[in-house]
């Protein structure tokens, strides 16, 4: 009998995959050999952007999408509607119907459809030469679920993870289509050693850390090692400690708190600053002062609101200092780029640095010549980016050097978002009716009485405009999801036909231009190109091809919306339903909104306390903390 062939070229790819695992995380071999990953080009360094002069962030009006002349009646085959195609085209570029038809279930890179719909797609054009084992079919899973995980902050995941998550959509192999994804480029495969177990809890001080297998799309990657590599540059040409100079402007910071930072950013190349609301005023200390010493310096901040915050702390001629992070990096504020693409920057602090993802933080640092100091200043408990990275914590992790804030957020609202922080939902002292709980019994209860808190109660209460007061939500969808609640408040607040497109002049409006950037603004007029809108900043026009996507009515919106800003009053609607969805940093989030006061309307009953006393969320995976930690294995980890 002739024995069987077990070379690693005949096995089959399952097993292969398996003993990959194994070996892997027994340290006999390392993913990169298994896997033949080349490792990621360098990001190139951005160009000098040709753009308007600095100034307030407009939103510039999307280039028209030219959609191939087949790509209709091709989506029209395969049961798609028509009105998909500029969004395919978007997606796919030039080549969409030709990619289509050599594999219909490219579908899938299209944002909002899901593998069913993908499916269908393909049964249509395909017929019986469509299979659930099709390596098209695997291949775009497994890119599909990546994409998904990183909207939710993952810029990797573990292999049997993303197998689990295929043999859910049917695919009957799938090992083996994780290991042909790796194989073909699809996604990359890393090595990562977890941290080790902590004393007490069955593991041994000793032990060595778990080796593990990630998965990860390549531009999560780029990033994560490009932001780790521009650290280390700015820590590597960092001149050393400030002088005199620096000590006297620490000494005159308006807080301790402020004061230490200062000293921080004199002595270190990077440094983390952790605190609430109130704890602005200290990177606005340290941007001032910066400025006396004669520094080139812009604060960045995740919204525009968060901009005009931080500018009103700001002296008034060093207010301009104050920008956004979308704005830096399109060139639409802050300073021009040099011929080499760089920053003329000699500091950079980002506030709301827990909005960051990871692509975006590397832009940030790219942009940044050799030298220059960087100031991360955030919140950690808030609800991180809608994106791959959790930046701020991994820095912090990473043990950089961290100044905490010790100037808490004021007043009752100030009091009860604090014990959140720890895991207490408690009552506390509001003799102004700063904080109110408004318990419902059922969803229609929930709309109700927020859109009387909205038109009726707050403004008489506090002397407020309805535009002053903000609604958050747990979700779009629902019986109290922001649709619901959107529909009732412009029945009672700016009540129309919505003859533009479904709005009507004087809607509050939230546009999304991108993942995890809002901007609310209110609807002015309209004309053949789109939409004028208006906000603090001016007038500026979402184009009509891009309504469906980017607009929504914004008198109510969600937690994740309203991170980095902040409105006098806040309604925060927990319905009954919320239950399973709402977690301590939700709840952190949203009911931190409100400056001065908040409504609470109740519908969850135990279930609110049970969330907030709960374990803290489980934190994305990610690897920016590993590649921090091999750069620099002597500091220890907070």
């Amino acid at each position: 009998m002739t024995a069987p062939n077990n070379s690693p070229a005949e096995k089959p790819a399952a097993e292969r995959l398996r003993e990959a695992v194994r070996a892997v995380e027994s340290g006999e071999r390392s993913a990169d050999s298994f896997f033949a990953r080349p490792k990621p080009p360098p990001r190139p360094r951005p160009a000098a952007p040709q753009g308007p002069a600095p100034g307030a962030a407009r939103e510039q009006p999307a280039a028209p999408v030219s959609v191939p002349e087949g790509l209709p009646a091709l989506l029209a085959a395969g049961g798609a509607p028509g009105s998909l195609a500029g969004r395919v085209a978007a997606a796919l570029g030039e080549g969409a119907e030709r990619e289509l038809r050599e594999d219909p279930w490219r579908l899938l890179a299209v944002e909002g459809v899901r593998p069913e719909q993908a499916d269908g797609f393909a049964r249509a054009l395909l017929g019986a030469d469509s299979a659930p084992e099709d390596e098209r079919r695997t291949r775009a899973l497994t890119g599909w679920l990546l994409e998904r995980a990183a909207l939710t902050g993952h810029t990797a995941l573990p292999t049997d993870t993303v197998a689990e998550r295929l043999a859910a959509h049917g695919v009957p192999d799938p090992e083996a289509a994780v290991r042909d994804a790796v194989e073909a480029g699809t996604v990359l495969a890393f090595q990562d050693r977890e941290d080790r177990p902590a004393a007490g809890r069955g593991g041994d001080d000793e032990e060595e850390p778990r080796v593990r297998v990630l998965l990860g799309l390549d531009r999560c990657a780029l990033a994560e090692e490009s932001l780790a590599d521009g650290l280390s540059r700015l820590r590597g040409t960092f001149g050393g400690p400030g002088d005199a100079d620096w000590a006297a402007a620490a000494g005159a910071a308006p807080s301790p708190s402020a004061g230490e930072l200062l000293r921080a950013v004199s002595d270190a190349a990077l440094v983390a600053h952790t605190g609430g609301e109130a704890a602005r005023a200290e990177p606005a200390a340290l941007v001032a002062g910066a400025l006396e010493l004669g520094l080139r310096v812009c604060a960045a901040s995740h919204v525009p609101a968060g901009r005009r915050r931080l500018a009103a702390l700001l002296p008034d001629d060093a207010a301009g200092a104050s920008v956004t992070v979308a704005g830096l990096l399109s060139g639409v504020e802050g300073p021009e780029r040099d011929a080499e693409g760089l920053l003329p920057l000699d500091l950079l602090v980002v506030l709301d640095a827990g909005q960051l993802t990871a692509e975006s933080a590397a832009s940030l640092v790219e942009s940044l010549p050799d030298g220059a100091r960087l100031v991360l200043s955030g919140d950690p408990l808030l609800l991180g980016p809608a994106g791959p990275g959790r930046v701020l914590a991994d820095v912090l992790a990473a043990g950089c050097p961290h100044v905490r804030s010790r100037t808490p957020d004021p007043g009752p609202v100030g009091e009860l978002v604090s014990g959140i922080g720890v895991g207490e939902l408690e009552q506390v002292a509001a003799p102004g009716n700063e904080v109110v709980i408004v318990p419902v019994r059922d969803p229609g209860e929930a709309v109700h009485r927020a859109v009387q808190l909205v038109a009726d109660s707050i403004p008489r209460a506090f002397g407020l405009a309805t535009g002053e007061v903000q609604v958050i939500t747990p979700a779009h969808g629902g019986p109290a999801g922001t649709r619901a609640l959107n529909t009732a408040l412009k029945e009672r607040l700016n009540p129309g036909p919505g003859r533009f497109d479904g709005f009507d002049p004087g809607d509050r409006v939230a546009h999304s231009p991108a993942p995890g950037r809002t901007r609310l603004a209110t609807v002015v007029e309209a004309d053949p190109a789109g939409l004028w809108l208006e906000d603090q900043d001016g007038r500026f026009q979402v184009p009509r091809q891009r309504l469906a996507e980017t607009l929504r009515h914004g008198w109510a919106i969600t937690a994740h919306q309203a991170a980095g800003s902040h409105w006098p009053a806040a309604v925060v609607v927990v319905p009954g339903d919320a239950a399973g969805v709402v977690d301590r940093a939700w709840v952190y989030t949203a009911f931190g909104r409100g400056a001065a006061h908040l409504s609470v309307v109740q519908g969850a009953g135990p279930a609110l306390a049970a969330a907030v006393a709960g374990p803290p969320p489980v934190q994305p995976t990610t690897r920016l903390r590993a590649l921090l930690r091999e750069q620099a294995p002597q500091a220890p980890a907070e």
